[in-house]
């Protein structure tokens, strides 16, 4: 799908706050509401927009504590890293997961109520695991969500 300037300008408004209504949009965009509405259903069927979000108060929600867990495979296999993905997606502590590159295979990124749940967390959700081989957990002390245009919405395009 070739995106173009007004498209870009749709994706970054959207990007910084995903509840401005159709005519804020058009009229920020200097388009037609008629226009906005259009582009933005292309832009979903096209899953260029794959979904829209509410950011909770981790504190609000009884998430006390956050880490990142640095996990470490015994052996790689598509089989066994697509087992361990699934396993990740259904875990409710999990907050967001990435596959890397490195000395790690995944970093996961937790929200617990306190050290307690994170060590019961910890211990069942991936010692357990017959396809883990090393764990490593790093306390996050403060979790703040970096501005919402990335580098490829840059004004540029």
């Amino acid at each position: 799908m070739h995106l173009d300037r007004t498209d870009f300008a749709l994706l970054r408004l959207l990007q910084k706050n995903a509840r401005l209504t159709n005519k804020e949009l058009a009229e920020k965009t200097g388009i037609a509401p008629s226009t906005a509405l259009e582009r933005i259903r292309r832009l979903r069927e096209a899953r260029v927009i794959d979904s829209y979000r509410a950011e909770l108060n981790p504190h609000a929600v009884g998430i006390g504590l956050q880490a990142l867990v640095a996990v470490r495979l015994a052996r790689h296999s598509r089989a066994l890293v697509d087992s361990f993905h699934e396993h990740l997606l259904q875990l409710p502590e999990v907050i967001a997961f990435y596959h890397v590159a490195g000395a790690d295979d995944f970093l996961v990124h937790v929200g617990v109520r306190d050290s307690e749940h994170l060590r019961h967390f910890a211990l069942s959700a991936f010692t357990e695991r017959s396809e883990v081989d090393h764990i490593e957990t790093h306390l996050i002390f403060q979790f703040r969500r970096a501005p919402s245009t990335p580098v490829y919405l840059s004004e540029d395009d």
